[in-house]
């Protein structure tokens, strides 16, 4: 699976890489947790970057208590929270590294996977529109109350896959990472060819590293988490 991402590269790097803007100033991010707001890349707006919440709520769901921070690749056109933004709505997860936690001396150590030069990539995801149920927000003298429309919540989930050479040996899972050359098909592509894409990023220029078990916290976050240990 993948359950925490770094995403420290300067924004001026990640506006050339991607070749969209940020509607604001992005802070550096070393540990990307759920529930929280980062920025993808949709084809509605492939110019510009959209902040969206990590954790997949589907458009059918009663309420927000239903969340998917991931998708499995090999049943992603089938599952019903995912079949139809799989169709139509995919997107870019802009990363530079990810963490997966491995069994070692009988505990969970995290490790951090990234390119050799940390340059940024696109994970391979999903985004969804949920609107919440119109609620009453007042009542009157007569049992009456006027409602208010809510506002929809945009989310996203990264999609997995089998894991290469590096990630197999710290997990069974790893997040589908897309070449730069197939981003555009992933993004604009037909379900046949955006579901091509969906293997395991080739080893070479892979490296992966033990990290400071701080990283398990998504209260921390900081330089000092993407630092090897011993």
């Amino acid at each position: 699976m993948c359950g925490r991402y770094s995403l420290f590269t300067p924004q001026e790097r990640l506006e050339e890489r991607f070749d969209a803007s940020f509607p604001r100033p992005v802070e550096r991010r070393y540990n990307c947790a759920p529930g929280q707001q980062l920025p993808v890349v949709t084809a509605d707006t492939p110019d510009q970057f959209a902040f969206k919440t990590w954790g997949l709520v589907p458009r059918w769901a009663d309420d927000d208590s239903t969340t998917f921070i991931n998708a499995r690749a090999e049943t992603v056109r089938e599952k019903r929270s995912f079949a139809e933004p799989f169709e139509s709505r995919r997107c870019l997860v802009p990363a530079d590294g990810f963490y997966e936690w491995a069994e070692r001396d009988g505990g969970k150590q995290p490790y951090r996977v990234a390119y050799e030069d940390d340059r940024p990539f696109a994970m391979a995801g999903l985004w969804e529109r949920w609107t919440p149920p119109t609620r009453q927000t007042g009542l009157g003298e007569f049992g009456g109350g006027a409602t208010g429309d809510p506002d929809p919540v945009e989310t996203f989930t990264v999609i997995t896959t089998e894991p290469n050479a590096v990630v197999s040996e710290l997990h069974h899972r790893m997040a589908v990472v897309l070449a730069p050359d197939e981003e555009d098909q992933w993004l604009h592509g037909t379900p046949e060819e955006a579901f091509d894409l969906l293997d395991p990023a080739p080893a070479d220029e892979w490296t992966a590293y033990p990290v400071s078990t701080r990283v398990n916290s998504p209260a921390n976050d900081g330089p000092e988490l993407v630092e090897a240990v011993e």
